[in-house]
């Protein structure tokens, strides 16, 4: 019996119409390949009104020009989406050459950064592609798109954490992009790492940030310190950002005014300088935003200690205003603000606290501060009143220097447990009046060895507001075995 005859034929041209295909997607993607301003503006769906801010569309031009490029800007200048863009023009513009792998590495600041900000971003950009433009079809869940990489046929982008180095050292590729979000705290160690892809491979870097104080690798390359003249560097200006309706004008103007033109978290927030923080200044800014980050790792992980007191400034009058600062562990998990209140009403709150949370209360007992604890004392809570202008037998960390009152000694004392080289990993809420109370004092070495720091009526005469929360935090920490004379009371 004969043989049926076979038809290749239907099978040959299927295999036809793939490759033709393939190479029609590859021409497409070729226009895109060194325009990564031209990806985002046409690859990505817009709203009405939408559109890529003029800066960031000159930067993304830069970045297959230049190779090396470094951005300082304000809070709000769209980083995070610019550094999301860079890195899906790279793995999509790159993906499907079988001669040439590729691979797009994210590292930041910290670990947050990345599982948070940046690797979300990439997911909400990713779902905004319009792929018919580039050829293939949308990433497949849980293969190519997970949740901190994009694993495609000849490459993939991942994320790696900043104090790791060698793993930067051994993503080779042909083909490589680096993306540094959060830049101005990645140690040196990890941008060196960084630079082996340089010597040979087809490399690009983009390093991105609001800056911090003049130091490190990322204010180096600012700087243009000798060896980092091949960066190209752009500072997005205050202005720039309002006019591309970025940062609101009346925010930028109020930080101004609570912060101070002159601050270091003025300058780095708002202006996008980079600054010190003032010589004279009780708390560097650096160490308060560290104490940010651990804040911002207990809420993620849930991980509050129970609660242990809680640190009570109470109003005197005008626009003061009374302020709770729950202490849990070396936390503090929330700041509470009240407008002033009469006695009875901040003793309510403060009795309510207590007794569904047990531990103990630091109160303010200047002004109608004492009648608060007078009236915790006779209903039995534990209390501690604090006189702020009282004399204090209290030595700094040294062991050396004394101070003029106990106001001094709470605050040295707060500044001692947020250095890190004291390891005491206190933690903070980002809270921007928090901040600003904690980095606006001044202070003096007196004679005789003893450490003044600013009163509150002077610190409010100076900035125009008195430093409430910063107050309330710093009770919270003064432990009652280090409060001295009659005039404090632990009941």
């Amino acid at each position: 019996m004969a043989s049926k005859p076979t038809n290749r034929r239907p099978g040959l041209l299927a295999l036809a119409s793939s490759e033709l295909a393939a190479r029609a997607a590859q021409a497409r993607l070729a226009r895109y390949r060194e325009d990564p301003a031209l990806f985002a503006a046409e690859c990505l769906t817009w709203a009405p009104g939408e559109r890529p801010t003029d800066y960031q569309l000159e930067i993304l031009e830069q970045l297959p020009r230049r190779r090396r490029v470094a951005v300082r800007g304000p809070h709000g200048l769209g980083k995070t989406a610019l550094a999301a863009w860079a890195i899906l023009w790279f793995a999509l513009t790159r993906d499907g050459n079988p001669d040439r792998d590729w691979k797009a590495v994210s590292t930041a600041s910290v670990w947050r950064q990345l599982e948070r900000y940046l690797w979300p971003e990439i997911h909400k950009w990713a779902r905004r592609l319009q792929w018919e433009k580039l050829g293939r079809k949308p990433f497949r869940e849980g293969r190519e798109r997970l949740d901190l990489s994009l694993s495609l046929s000849t490459g993939e982008a991942f994320a790696v954490a900043s104090d790791t180095p060698a793993l930067l050292e051994g993503a080779h590729a042909d083909q490589i992009l680096y993306v540094f979000d959060e830049a101005k705290a990645i140690p040196a160690a990890i941008f060196d790492a960084a630079e082996g892809a340089f010597a040979s491979g087809d490399c690009y870097a983009l390093s991105i940030s609001t800056p911090g104080e003049p130091q490190g690798r990322f204010y180096e390359v600012h700087a243009r310190r000798p060896g980092m003249e091949d960066w190209w560097i752009r500072h997005v200006t205050l202005d720039e950002c309002i006019a591309a309706g970025r940062v609101n004008a009346e925010w930028a103007q109020q930080r101004k005014i609570q912060w101070g033109e002159d601050s270091a978290v003025y300058q780095n927030r708002v202006l996008g300088q980079f600054a010190f923080s003032e010589e004279e200044g009780m708390i560097p800014l650096t160490w308060v935003e560290a104490a940010n980050a651990r804040w911002l790792e207990l809420q993620d992980r849930e991980a509050w200690e129970e609660f242990t007191r809680v640190g009570a400034d109470i109003a005197r009058g005008g626009t003061d205003k009374t302020v709770f600062a729950m202490r849990h562990g070396q936390a503090i998990k929330e700041l509470r603000r009240f407008s002033r209140q009469d006695t009875m009403e901040t003793t309510g709150k403060l009795v309510g606290i207590l007794a569904a949370n047990g531990g103990e209360a630091v109160v303010d007992v200047i002004g109608i501060g004492a009648g608060v604890v007078d009236r915790l004392k006779e209903q039995g809570h534990a209390v501690i009143a604090f006189n702020a202008s009282t004399h204090t037998d209290r030595k700094d960390a040294s062991g050396e220097l004394g101070f003029t009152n106990l106001r001094s000694a709470s605050w040295w004392h707060l500044r001692e447990m947020l250095d890190p080289a004291n390891g005491h990993n206190v933690a903070l809420p980002p809270d921007d009046l928090l901040t600003g109370d904690l980095t606006a004092p001044h202070w003096r070495d007196m004679s005789g060895g003893r450490i003044q720091v600013e009163s509150k009526d002077e610190i409010k005469k100076r900035i125009g507001r008195s430093t409430d929360d910063g107050d309330a935090v710093c009770m919270a920490f003064w432990q009652e075995q280090e409060l001295e004379g009659a005039w404090s009371m632990l009941v």
